[in-house]
């Protein structure tokens, strides 16, 4: 089996628009283009961590044994070949890892009711890219997003605020706030969010209701994406 060297990116919420858009015909033949998108989350011992590939798969590279994020789990997008050595064995799918670039991750933030929503989260218009990276999977929401940009090395910030409807614990909004930037430029960035501060949905699939403040649309947007509690 050959050895490959991890290339490790650093977490960035800022991602070139131009990688991410080669991202979308997954071509695994190039080790930086992103195949997978995935959950690493380290084992109970420490020095070890797997990579939840999907509600029901989990991968453990054989090339890299201790998890470049310590005892944090986050999203991340990776590069991957399956193992063709059939006398690697293990408890998880073998892969050797190619790249892995982590995914900002964050928890959700509560509501603090409409008006201060909007002085502590922002409402600067943002848009969610429909994407193979846009896609709620193993207890997280993960976002490909586009909005505007200035030249300028001012951060921007995405919070998901829960408990805005009382009727609908399962109804969230997306809030942006720009911090002041200028509107010079379009590009687009990735995010991910803990869902586990929602009900448990006791095994079922729920709609998750994501509203935004939409570029295109002018106005507030909702997309419906499938919801399950992540089993333990």
């Amino acid at each position: 089996m050959k050895k490959n060297k991890l290339i490790l990116f650093s977490a960035l919420i800022l991602a070139s628009t131009l990688m991410f858009t080669s991202c979308n015909d997954k071509d695994d033949t190039n080790i930086l283009v992103p195949n997978a998108l995935v959950t690493v989350k380290p084992l109970d011992n420490g020095n070890e961590f797997y990579l939840q590939l999907d509600e029901n798969t989990a991968v453990k590279p054989v090339n890299v044994t201790k998890s470049p994020y310590g005892n944090k789990q986050v999203r991340a997008l990776i590069n991957y070949e399956d193992v063709k050595d059939a006398s690697v064995t293990s408890a998880y799918k073998p892969i050797v890892l190619n790249y892995m670039d982590s995914i900002r991750t964050k928890g959700m933030v509560p509501d603090l009711g409409e008006v201060d929503n909007l002085k502590e989260y922002g409402n600067d218009p943002v848009d969610i890219v429909n994407d193979w990276i846009t896609v709620v999977e193993d207890g997280y929401l993960t976002i490909r997003f586009r909005t505007f940009w200035g030249y300028t090395t001012i951060t921007h910030s995405l919070d998901l605020v829960y408990g805005t409807n009382p009727k609908d614990p399962y109804e969230v909004v997306l809030h942006h706030n720009n911090h002041g930037d200028f509107n010079e430029r379009v590009a687009d960035g990735i995010i991910a969010f803990d869902l586990s501060k929602l009900p448990d949905t006791n095994g079922d699939y729920v709609n998750l209701k994501v509203k935004w403040n939409s570029i295109a649309h002018r106005g507030y947007k909702t997309a419906i994406f499938k919801y399950k509690t992540r089993a333990n």
